[in-house]
């Protein structure tokens, strides 16, 4: 028995070994791949990160801005601080890497609008980064048992997947297609990570019944990417539209596959333009130039600016709104009806980043330039509101009446197979919805040669003529294959014109510069309305005008500018192309911009901005009444009527100097109607500890929402917020040793809602973060505390408004448990700060905590004073004017200020057209 008992006491010990070799492994492995995960996937995917992905949290869809940059998440889910600790990675103007720093380059004409590093980023559909982030923040707090268990399983996993990958099977889910409603699954049940048949057959209404609501696919959807998009699409014509794509395209009824090559040329042409700016050409017959603007947003003084710039009584200009910028096509058909040559198109797209829809919006425009047939054009030219010219129209007209045959596009430049990889040329996307989806993999047609680079181009004539009327081989069925592209202005044009008779008339070369810097550019900032990863040029300040002048190639347009981040280089450049403005013309360093305008209507903006708009109405008619009444007399006294009529932002040398409400109120002296300005400014709220620590390198400290990591500014301006938003607190760091400092977020009634630390490298410029607070945050003054080694540095004050508007209507009683009342138990995140109380000597007052139960049952005009109240703490009626007559004596007409909206803005004005055609 001695003898068989030994054996089995050694196996079970080398078992018990190997089990217990085994747990150490998986624990190793645990931590490396929860501190990985802080930073390195999501670094990984940075540049990069899926744009789309799987059904979006709730926190993600309450992201607002179309074109800004979402809170980067690799920050990673920080550590709630237990003490002064630094997170084990590096920071590179905010962001936690591991990565080497990628190389700034100041100028890049190669235009392609995706990641360079395009190998290292994960452009699949699923799990978006605001799920990612969720995720391991779960996985910290899960127990270690659970975190063990749930490695085994996720191992497990990746072994099936590489099992089936080998075997040759196929590892998406299929949706069948033959089977009746009754046999699919009602309940939404989740197979694989994707919801099936609740997308085709049933959805629940109000009663949780299921009905019938949409028809079955064609054949059976088996991509991953297809059952992704149609678990996120909203709209049924869009989950149709969908469906019928991919079945179309899997039964090799969509794509080409031989497209006929008529290029003569065996390569690329190579045709080397050269010009010098300083000699003069004066053609017999110059050309003419069809300008096509395609504009969006509401940046219409700088689009006027712009077109003042380029206008030519001899050239012609076709503008097109985007089909979601109505005040914006307002403004263009005012200064439109005022010349000739100037015409707004009928039709109107709404054309997204990416979108197949640009280039329809490009191809219809053409076709209309082509049947206008008193416009007699040579040249096509398509331009944006973000463009400014860098040298004359006459020396514009010169040159390409030099090279009137001639095309100009600018090329990749690159290795073509990777190009093609890294712009998904090989993927099937689909538009609708106002979303590019990601549907699968498709090949390249065969016969051709596939170009692209910048969507920025100057066309002339006949091949104009050629895209748009032709129906050859190669243009019929290089719009059908772009018609299910991503970013297909970006090579439609480049692949026609490479393989078509007019091959030998490309210049490589669009004749602009951009202000390319992929280091800040490339952060996946569309990744809401695109399945995929892009970059985006940066805006130009005035460090960058030698970039104008010492261009060795010849380049006629830059591009992008906002006036709302920097005008200065804006007015550097009018000024180097037609001379200064007079001494005294006023308004050259103010600029104004729109974000509200009655006729949009008040469902157009949020309740917060709504609640803030009528308590700036309020606070300028305090002031009017302060600092223009007098007693006894009524003449200056207001009671505010109705909603804004409109709002502009305000900036002064490159500030933002608050908001301009226009309103309604009436005079109680004569009980009429007039209607005001009123000039509102948002006070410092940063301040340096006192006594001042040893410690200099912060700088500035803010909090808002849309943060735009490429321009480093809150979209937000103002930082208007209420209790269902999201703030983000980003800090301006100077040059300095590495050092790690504690944030602390403080909410009205001192229950610390947050706190972390960051690690910020010698050379970080910028950091920002936003902590997953539990929602609503509760209304009044927060603090945000900056420490070093517990020292105070600095500290920074926001406003979270309380609303007397849900759903653009007075707020209703029952409604304001859901906003005033803070998070449940006043538990903003899982774990208690409350600890920290008394280290940070944050004293919870029990008088306080009863005012805040007080106030968020407030309704009515006592709900609209406390909102007041908030609103003074931190802003301040500058100044009120009048818009038109005004029973007030004293009160100053806004035609006569300078900083009103209706002050004189010369630089912005279009007027009648001067001696030698120009405007400008």
């Amino acid at each position: 028995m001695v003898a068989v008992s030994c054996p089995r006491r050694i196996a079970r010990r080398s078992r018990s070994a190997i089990v217990a070799a085994l747990t150490v492994l998986l624990v190793q492995t645990l931590i490396v791949w929860n501190f990985s995960s802080l930073d390195s996937g999501d670094e990984q995917r940075g540049g990069g990160g899926g744009a789309g992905g799987g059904s979006s949290s709730s926190r993600e869809k309450r992201d607002r801005g179309s074109n800004m940059d979402r809170d980067d998440p690799r920050l990673g889910p920080q550590q709630p601080h237990r003490g002064p600790a630094s997170l084990p990675s590096q920071v590179t103007d905010g962001y936690f890497s591991h990565r080497p720093k990628e190389k700034m380059r100041t100028d890049s004409n190669n235009e392609n609008s995706v990641p360079k590093d395009f190998e290292n980023i994960d452009n699949s559909n699923f799990a978006p980064r605001t799920q990612r982030r969720k995720h391991q923040t779960e996985m910290v707090k899960k127990p270690y048992s659970k975190q063990k268990e749930h490695l085994k399983n996720k191992l497990a996993l990746d072994e099936k997947v590489k099992e089936n990958s080998l075997l040759g099977k196929n590892s998406n889910e299929v949706l069948p297609y033959k089977q009746s409603p009754s046999k699919h699954l009602s309940n939404g049940t989740v197979k694989d990570g994707y919801k099936t048949t609740k997308y085709y057959y049933t959805k629940k209404n109000g009663n949780s019944s299921p009905e019938k609501y949409e028809l079955p696919p064609k054949c059976e959807i088996s991509g991953k990417e297809a059952l992704s998009a149609l678990s996120r699409a909203k709209s049924k014509p869009c989950r149709q539209e969908i469906a019928e794509v991919y079945c179309r395209h899997k039964q090799g009824k969509l794509m080409p596959e031989k497209v006929t090559r008529l290029c003569p040329l065996e390569g690329k042409a190579n045709n080397n333009v050269q010009w010098d700016e300083d000699s003069e050409y004066m053609a017999a017959n110059p050309v003419r130039i069809a300008f096509v603007l395609v504009v969006h947003g509401r940046a219409s003084r700088q689009l006027q600016r712009m077109f003042k710039a380029i206008y030519h009584k001899d050239h012609f200009y076709l503008i097109h709104c985007d089909k979601r910028s109505n005040y914006l096509y307002r403004q263009v058909n005012q200064f439109a009806n005022q010349y000739p040559n100037v015409r707004v198109t009928s039709w109107r797209m709404a054309t997204i980043w990416g979108g197949a829809s640009l280039l329809s919006t490009y191809l219809q425009s053409m076709r209309d330039l082509l049947e206008m047939s008193d416009w007699s054009w040579d040249f096509f030219i398509n331009l944006s509101a973000a463009d400014y010219p860098v040298r004359t129209n006459d020396q514009l007209v010169a040159f390409l009446s030099r090279y009137r045959d001639m095309n100009f596009l600018k090329s990749h430049g690159r290795d073509n197979a990777r190009f093609i990889r890294k712009q998904g040329l090989d993927r099937l996307f689909l538009e609708c919805d106002t979303h590019m989806w990601r549907l699968g993999d498709r090949k390249i047609p065969e016969g051709i040669t596939v170009d692209g680079g910048s969507d920025w181009f100057l066309l002339n004539r006949k091949f104009v003529e050629y895209v748009t009327y032709s129906n050859d081989d190669l243009v019929t069925k290089m719009k059908r294959f772009y018609s299910y592209t991503l970013l297909p202005a970006e090579s439609f044009f480049h692949t026609v014109l490479e393989n078509s008779p007019y091959c030998d008339t490309m210049v490589d070369n669009n004749l602009r510069i951009t202000n390319w810097n992929r280091k800040l550019g490339c952060k996946c900032q569309y990744k809401h309305i695109v399945d995929w990863c892009g970059c985006s040029p940066n805006d130009f300040k005035p460090s960058d005008f030698h970039r104008f002048q010492q261009t060795a190639r010849p380049t006629f347009f830059a591009r992008k500018f906002e006036a709302s981040v920097n005008q200065e280089i804006i007015g550097q450049l009018d000024y180097y192309l037609y001379g200064n403005y007079p001494s005294g013309t006023p308004g050259l360093r103010s600029y104004w911009e729109n974000v509200y305008d009655e006729p949009d209507g008040i469902y157009s903006i949020s309740d917060v901005v709504l609640t803030m708009f009528h308590s700036f109405s309020r606070l300028g008619l305090k002031r009017a009444e302060a600092s223009l009444h007098t007693d006894g007399e009524n003449s200056c006294r207001y009671f505010p009527m109705g909603h804004p009529v409109s709002v502009h932002l305000y900036f002064l040398a490159d500030r933002f100097q608050g908001f301009l409400i226009k309103h309604h109120a009436t005079n109680l002296a004569v009980n009429k109607l007039e209607t005001l300005e009123t000039w509102i400014m948002p006070k410092k709220v940063f301040k340096i500890a006192n006594p001042t620590s040893d410690f200099g390198r912060l700088q500035f400290s803010e909090v808002g929402t849309e943060w735009d990591a490429k321009e480093r500014i809150f979209r937000n301006f103002g930082g208007v917020m209420g209790p269902m938003d999201e703030p983000i607190a980003m800090q301006k760091w100077g040059k300095g040793p590495n050092i790690t400092v504690t944030v602390v977020w403080i909410d009205p009634i001192h229950v610390i809602a947050a706190t972390y630390d960051i690690l910020i490298e010698s050379t970080a410029e910028y950091t920002h973060y936003k902590p997953p607070l539990n929602l609503p945050l509760r209304p009044g003054i927060w603090t945000i505390r900056i420490l070093h080694h517990w020292v105070p540095v600095a500290e920074t004050k926001f406003l979270i408004t309380p609303l007397t508007y849900s759903n653009q209507q007075p707020i209703k009683h029952e409604e304001l448990s859901k906003f005033h009342g803070g998070p449940p138990k006043n538990a903003y995140m899982e774990q208690s700060f409350q600890g920290l109380n008394p280290v940070l000597n944050i004293p919870i007052n029990t008088a306080q905590v009863e005012e805040a139960k007080k106030n968020a049952a407030l309704l009515g005009p006592k709900l609209e004073n406390w909102v007041d109240s908030l609103v003074d703490n931190l802003w301040s009626a500058v100044d009120i004017c009048a818009t038109g007559p005004s029973s007030c004596p004293v009160m100053q007409a806004c035609a006569q200020t300078a900083w009103s909206s209706l002050s004189p803005d010369p630089k912005s004005e279009l007027g009648l057209v001067k001696h030698d055609g120009r405007l400008r």
